[in-house]
C-alpha cells in the first residue's frame, strides 16, 4: 500500500496535501465560533461570556488530543519512514487507546466538579447558571472530542487527509444545523449550544474508531502491546502542544479576570469575540503546520537531507505570504466580523472594535511561531518546541497581561498578544538558525 508521505512535494502538491488539514482545523474553529454567534444573538452576551469562562476546561481537553496526536504522529511517521510498518501500527493502536482512556477520566473529573471549577474560573452569580448548564452537557461526553482531535493529525499520518477533511466538514455542518435546531427551534438557550456541539463531535470522534478497525489505510488497529516508553515519548514530544493549550487556558482565565475587573461582562464578551478571531486564524496556521509535520517526520526518518531542505524552504515561503495576507484580511474584516456577534450600537461592539484593531497585529507573527514549534515536534525535538510554546503562549502573554494594563490602561490588554508574538518570533528565528547544525534543513 503506497504511502502518500513518500511523494516528492512541490509547492502545488504540498498545498493540496495540507489543504485538508488546514480545512479540518478551520472547520473545528468555525463550528466553535458558530456556537458563539448563536449564543450571542439568541441567548445574550452574558451567555457568550459564560462560554469563555468555560473555555479553559475545553483548552485542557483539546490539549490532550493535540499533544498525543502530534507527539504520537511524529513517532509513527518516523517508524513508517524507517520501514517499520507493523511497529507503527502497534504504536498507532496504543496511542489511540491511551488517549481515549485519559479523555474519559478528564471528562468525569470535569463533570463531577463543574460547579467549583466554574467558580474558580471566574463565574459570578449572573454567569454561573449559564456556565453550569453549558459545562455539564459538554463535559459529560467531551472525551469523544478528544478522540476526534487526535485523529485530525493521525488521518494525515495514515495518508488519508482528505477523509479527515470530509469527516470534519460533515461534523461542522451538523454542528450548525443542531445549534439552530436546539437554540432557535427548541429554545433551549445555552444548553442548546452544548447539545449542538456534542451532537457534531460524536460524528467526528466515533467514525475514526470504526474506520481504522479494518485495514483500509497503511495504518489500522492491531493487537496492542503496552509500551510505557512510547506513551512517555509521545507525551514529551507533543508537550509543546499541551503547553500551548494549557497556556491558552491560563491566559484566557487572566484575560477574563482582567476584563471583568475593568469593564464587566461586556468586556468579557468583547474579549471572547476577539479570541474567536484568533482561534480561527491560528487554526489555519496550525492546520498547515500539522499537515506538513508528518512529512517532515517521514523525510527525517529517511535521512534525506535534500528533501528536508526543499520542504522547509517551501514552508517558510508559504508562511510568510499567508501571514501578510491573513493580517490584511483580518483588518479589512474587523467591522463585519464583530457585527456578526453583536449589534453596532452595543457597548460590547465598541469595546471589541477598539481592541481588535490593536490585537490583530499579532497575526503577522503568529504563523512563523506556530510553524516553528510544530516543526521541532515533527523532528522529535519536544524540548525546543515546548520552549517556544511556553514562552509564546504563557510566559510572554502572562507578563504582558499583568503589567501592560498598569501602564497603558485597557489598551494594554489588547497589546498583550501582539507583543508576545513579536518577542516569540525573535526567539523562533534564533532557534531555527541554531538547530540547523543538527538537522541541516538550511543549506
Amino acid at each position: 500500500m503506497q504511502n502518500e508521505l513518500a511523494q516528492e512535494f512541490r509547492l502545488s502538491s504540498l498545498l493540496r496535501f495540507t489543504l485538508p488539514t488546514i480545512t479540518m482545523l478551520v472547520f473545528v474553529a468555525t463550528y466553535t465560533i458558530v456556537d458563539g454567534i448563536f449564543v450571542s444573538r439568541y441567548v445574550g452576551t452574558d451567555a457568550l461570556s459564560a462560554i469563555n469562562i468555560i473555555f479553559p476546561l475545553i483548552n485542557i481537553m483539546m490539549g490532550v488530543g493535540i499533544m498525543l496526536g502530534t507527539g504520537g504522529s511524529a513517532i509513527i511517521g518516523r517508524k513508517l519512514g524507517e520501514g517499520h510498518t507493523e511497529e507503527a501500527r502497534r504504536s498507532f493502536t496504543l496511542i489511540t487507546l491511551f488517549t481515549a482512556l485519559l479523555g474519559i477520566l478528564l471528562s468525569l473529573f470535569a463533570l463531577i466538579f463543574i460547579t467549583p471549577l466554574c467558580r474558580f474560573l471566574g463565574a459570578n452569580e449572573t454567569l454561573l447558571p449559564y456556565c453550569i448548564d453549558y459545562g455539564k452537557i459538554l463535559m459529560s461526553v467531551y472525551f469523544v472530542s478528544v478522540i476526534q482531535i487526535l485523529f485530525q493529525t493521525l488521518f494525515v499520518t495514515a495518508g488519508k487527509p482528505r477523509l479527515g477533511l470530509w469527516l470534519n466538514a460533515i461534523s461542522g455542518i451538523a454542528n450548525i444545523f443542531f445549534d439552530y435546531f436546539f437554540i432557535v427551534v427548541m429554545d433551549l438557550g445555552i444548553a442548546g449550544a452544548a447539545w449542538g456541539t456534542v451532537s457534531s463531535f460524536l460524528i467526528g470522534g466515533l467514525y475514526p474508531l470504526w474506520y481504522f478497525a479494518k485495514p483500509r489505510a497503511i495504518l489500522y488497529f492491531v493487537k496492542p502491546k503496552w509500551i510505557g516508553k512510547l506513551i512517555l515519548n509521545s507525551i514529551l514530544n507533543g508537550s509543546s502542544e499541551m503547553v500551548t493549550s494549557g497556556a491558552m487556558a491560563i491566559t484566557t482565565f487572566l484575560f477574563n479576570q482582567t476584563m471583568m475587573q475593568r469593564m464587566g461582562a461586556d468586556g468579557v464578551a468583547a474579549i471572547t469575540i476577539i479570541l474567536y478571531a484568533q482561534f480561527l486564524f491560528s487554526s489555519a496556521y496550525m492546520g498547515f503546520s500539522n499537515g506538513v509535520a508528518p512529512i517532515f517526520s517521514f523525510v527525517y526518518g529517511n535521512g534525506n537531507r535534500v528533501r528536508i531542505q526543499r520542504l522547509f524552504r517551501l514552508c517558510i515561503q508559504i508562511i510568510i505570504v499567508s501571514s501578510v495576507a491573513i493580517s490584511v484580511f483580518s483588518f479589512l474584516m474587523a467591522t463585519p466580523t464583530i457585527g456578526i456577534f453583536t449589534p453596532k450600537h452595543t457597548q460590547t461592539y465598541a469595546i471589541a472594535l477598539r481592541g481588535y484593531h490593536i490585537f490583530a497585529w499579532g497575526f503577522l507573527f503568529a504563523g512563523i511561531n506556530i510553524f516553528t514549534s510544530s516543526f521541532f515536534t515533527a523532528l522529535s525535538n519536544g524540548k525546543l518546541s515546548a520552549i517556544i510554546s511556553f514562552l509564546r503562549t504563557f510566559f510572554f502573554v502572562t507578563v504582558c497581561i499583568l503589567f501592560l494594563p498598569q501602564l497603558l490602561g485597557t489598551d494594554g490588554i489588547w497589546l498583550a498578544i501582539p507583543v508576545a508574538e513579536g518577542l516569540t518570533v525573535i526567539l523562533a528565528i534564533s532557534l531555527l538558525l541554531t538547530a540547523n547544525k543538527q538537522y541541516h534543513y538550511l543549506k
